[in-house]
């Protein structure tokens, strides 16, 4: 991802920003969510909007989509399932802790 394209979205900076309302509308509605919590980066490039908690794509949690609440819905719910634990099948159909 070229550092270049991407362009943060600073709440401090750009308070009349479209997306920027966008994100703190998010945050208002889902108060509890990881979201409003972690407070990950948002960054726009081109025409999809990336949410990160990490130092990268690869290496982070991570939400696109093609609107905000499109790019958080996803990066919300990715953070909430690496909480969980993971099952495993066994024999006789039964799951047990993590894999």
């Amino acid at each position: 991802m070229n550092r270049r394209e991407r362009h943060l979205l600073d709440i401090h900076l750009n308070g009349n920003d479209e997306a920027v309302l966008q994100v703190d509308q998010y945050l208002v509605d889902h108060p509890g969510g990881p979201s409003a919590v972690r407070r990950p980066k948002v960054f726009r490039e081109g025409d999809t909007f990336i949410v990160l908690l990490g130092r990268d794509v690869q290496h982070g949690i991570v939400g696109l989509g093609n609107t905000v609440e499109n790019a958080l819905r996803p990066f919300d719910l990715q953070y909430l399932s690496m909480l969980r634990p993971r099952c495993r099948v066994v024999q006789g159909g039964r799951s047990h802790g993590r894999a």
